[in-house]
């Protein structure tokens, strides 16, 4: 694996997690009924990715993925939940979905 520079790392942490999803999931929709409690801006989706399902909860770069109780920041972090991926794996398929 090339190495990682810092440009790409930036930019991948600072990804807004919306469109970072989209890239990585089969399948994303938004909860059109979702009313964020806490934080203005805050958008539920609902995602499938190799034949698993998520309910994400996304505001900016950050999400939190409501079934599993656990959540990130950065489409590093979100490539390594989806996918159960290490950090060199991660950083490869983000290469290859474009990001």
């Amino acid at each position: 694996m090339a190495r990682v520079d810092n440009f790409s790392l930036t930019r991948w942490r600072e990804l807004n997690a919306v469109e970072a999803l989209r890239a990585l999931a089969d399948y994303v929709k938004e909860d059109p009924t979702f009313k964020p409690r806490n934080r203005n801006g805050t958008t539920r989706w609902h995602v499938s990715v190799a034949g698993c399902e998520f309910e994400l909860l996304c505001s900016d770069t950050k999400f939190f993925d409501a079934r599993a109780r656990r959540g990130g920041g950065g489409a590093v972090d979100l490539a390594m939940h989806l996918f159960e991926l290490d950090f060199k794996s991660a950083i490869k398929l983000l290469r290859e979905r474009g990001l």
